[in-house]
């Protein structure tokens, strides 16, 4: 069974659950969507008892939205303890220690910043919410000259976030700092099937325009990245399943792969695949299965015929997200069809509305390798170009 809730259900996971008849959780959230009526809806009474039955059904959720509605009503089941596990960066690192015995991370409170005596931590490191999502909150400290505007940014941000997502999702009361993990980033849509191994169904690396770069605005998927990184990262995932010990469970990792420390994980977000319906619906548009169906029929990919005729493509997460440096609510319109002449083979535009959300859409595009400056173009842009403000 499936949870759907904000911000966002794809056209492709719609049509998923009607063909497949996937039952559908009836929570006061669905009212926000104009879902179709044929969709197979059961009622949070019958979500509860399907989900703390002697064979308890899978679930996956779309949204970290859904995360309070488990928390609430499945007490009786581990899921809760599982969920918070992941969710909770101080929890999770304190839980994989053993892997990483010389790593230093501090939970911290938003209350303690300004007494924190920044010379004694290890430079450079990062922080953000113990509960965070989407980048929200998120700062590299290189030196101790930047610490003062970095404090001034968490206090800025903090107030916008509480606004737009639950404390499920984004909590800033407790922070964590850590030492940075220096190397490249890769996101991975994965589950833990019925024995507890690990089954990756997505994979993608994180692009950044510097060093400095803390933002989420592309992901790139190709034949050769997970021909390289699927074995070593499936071995990983299965080491960490060795501390977490979860079966029939859905996540999406975010891990670097560092010189000083392997295979590190950023963070795992659980019981779901990349936010927002971006990842799986990718993943699809480029090998042509569907991520949602092998988590709930608990299939594997067949990578090796899947990538068959993918050599010299790549396929991109492109996060719109509002770099301008200017107010949504200043800005009067985004030019899409001036970005989508940007790139050669666009496979689908989502427009979000820039004044509910800080991002203008998600464009997933195929690229030809000889044509990657499409994507660096992006990666470095702050989309000032495209938009069009109020007139005062």
């Amino acid at each position: 069974m499936i949870f759907l809730d904000q911000p966002y259900v794809s056209d492709f996971l719609i049509d998923t659950l009607q063909k497949n008849s996937l039952a559908v959780v009836d929570t006061a959230a669905l009212d926000a969507f104009k879902l179709p009526e044929s969709l197979n809806r059961i009622s949070e009474e019958q979500a509860i008892s399907r989900a703390t039955a002697p064979e308890p059904e899978l679930i996956y959720t779309i949204s970290e939205n859904s995360i309070g509605w488990i928390a609430e009503h499945l007490t009786a089941t581990s899921l809760p303890q599982q969920i918070e596990r992941f969710k909770n960066k101080v929890k999770f690192r304190s839980l994989l220690q053993p892997m990483y015995p010389d790593f230093y991370f501090k939970a911290i409170t938003l209350a303690e910043l300004e007494q924190l005596d920044i010379e004694a931590l290890p430079m450079p490191f990062m922080i953000k919410p113990a509960v965070g999502f989407f980048s929200l909150g998120v700062h590299k400290v290189s030196k101790a000259a930047d610490w003062n505007a970095v404090k001034a940014a968490i206090q800025a941000e903090s107030s916008q976030s509480q606004q737009l997502y639950p404390a499920e999702v984004v909590n800033e009361s407790i922070w964590i700092i850590e030492q940075c993990i220096e190397g490249e980033e890769f996101a991975i849509d994965a589950y833990f099937d019925a024995n507890g191994e690990a089954v990756i169904v997505g994979m993608f690396q994180h692009l950044f325009a510097s060093d400095s770069d803390v933002s989420d605005r592309v992901y790139v998927t190709s034949k050769a990245i997970i021909e390289r990184y699927r074995q070593p990262f499936t071995e990983f995932l299965n080491q960490i399943n060795a501390f977490t010990q979860v079966r029939n469970f859905p996540m999406h990792v975010e891990l670097r792969r560092s010189e000083q420390w392997g295979l590190m994980p950023i963070e795992v977000n659980p019981m779901r695949f990349g936010g927002w319906c971006t990842t799986a619906d990718v993943t699809h548009l480029a090998y042509g299965f569907n991520p949602y169906l092998y988590y709930f029929s608990q299939q594997r990919p067949d990578w090796e015929s899947l990538l068959q005729d993918k050599a010299g493509k790549l396929y991109s997460i492109i996060v719109l997200d509002n770099s301008t440096g200017i107010d949504g609510a200043a800005i009067a319109a985004f030019d899409y069809e001036k970005l989508l002449s940007r790139f050669e083979h666009p496979l689908e535009l989502r427009r979000i509305d820039h004044t509910q959300y800080p991002v203008f859409g998600f464009l997933f595009t195929e690229t030809c390798v000889e044509n990657k400056a499409e994507l660096e173009f992006i990666l470095r842009s702050d989309l000032t170009e495209f938009v069009t403000l109020h007139h005062l």
